[in-house]
């Protein structure tokens, strides 16, 4: 039985931790597969959205500890973990959490790695780190001050409190709370709408967002400026006025429009 199950399906490309037996905690086995999903899915241009989830009831219970302690030092053994976080944070198309129960420790903050979060009034969150004895990972010390701001990822991480859907959504870390039995719908249809989006202004949308919070005013506009000659230079500009002119909705292909050849400009 496969750890990771990989699904396809209209430019959505699914990721499904399947350990059930340990609500999805991930072990030696499943940070490699999923390493080398995301890094797949990263240079695969058919791959316009992706969405990472759990199987049996359960998103992620975190990494799993194993009852042997491994020999290798913590820094190689904490190497699959910034890989995959890392990975997602940098995929250059919109990824969305879909969080149907547990979400904890590295496991929430995978979810939190993703650009939306979309949960089920069942799911519940915990940094559950300090009840180990340990601190924040996979991104977790860098993603929730961003978030939720300092005061309250002081308070998540250092109380490890767990809380539900709806609080989650309420301090910002949970972008939609929808009912069990539509979530698969919600989340087709909005992986929909991102499928249907520019790929190339998504990516650099994605990137410059992700680092504006580390930049002054001064680098954010030069960041912009550089993504807008990219955009222009593409052909999905060039179709979004057309589809506007002609009211329809725009087919977006992210494909070059600049001319190869300098001859092809006379």
């Amino acid at each position: 039985m496969s750890v990771l199950l990989t699904s396809d399906a209209g430019g959505v490309r699914t990721l499904t931790l399947n350990r059930p037996h340990r609500r999805n905690a991930i072990d030696a086995e499943l940070w490699e597969a999923l390493r080398e999903a995301l890094a797949a899915a990263g240079g695969d241009r058919s791959v316009r959205a992706l969405v990472l989830t759990g199987a049996g009831g359960a998103f992620c219970s975190g990494a799993d500890i194993p009852e042997r302690v491994s020999s290798a030092h913590p820094l190689y053994r904490m190497r699959p973990l910034t890989e995959v976080t890392l990975l997602l944070h940098e995929l250059p198309v919109p990824t969305v959490a879909k969080v149907t129960g547990a979400a904890v420790g590295a496991g929430w903050n995978l979810a939190l790695g993703c650009d939306l979060v979309v949960a089920t009034p069942q799911a519940r969150f915990s940094q559950i780190f300090a009840r180990r004895g340990l601190s924040p990972d996979c991104g977790g010390s860098w993603l929730l001050p961003r978030l939720v701001g300092l005061q309250q990822a002081k308070r998540l991480a250092l109380l490890a409190e767990t809380i539900d859907a709806e609080e989650a959504k309420a301090l910002g870390l949970v972008t939609w709370v929808t009912d069990t039995d539509e979530v698969d719908t919600f989340v087709d249809d909005l992986t929909a709408r991102l499928v249907a989006g520019p790929p190339v202004a998504h990516a650099q949308t994605k990137a410059l967002l992700n680092e504006g919070t580390d930049r002054t005013l001064r680098d954010a506009l030069a960041n912009e400026a550089k993504a807008q000659a990219v955009n222009f230079a593409g052909a999905d500009v060039r179709e979004a006025y057309a589809a506007f002119a002609a009211r329809r909705e725009p087919l977006f292909t992210g494909r070059w429009a600049v001319p190869s050849r300098p001859e092809d400009d006379t």
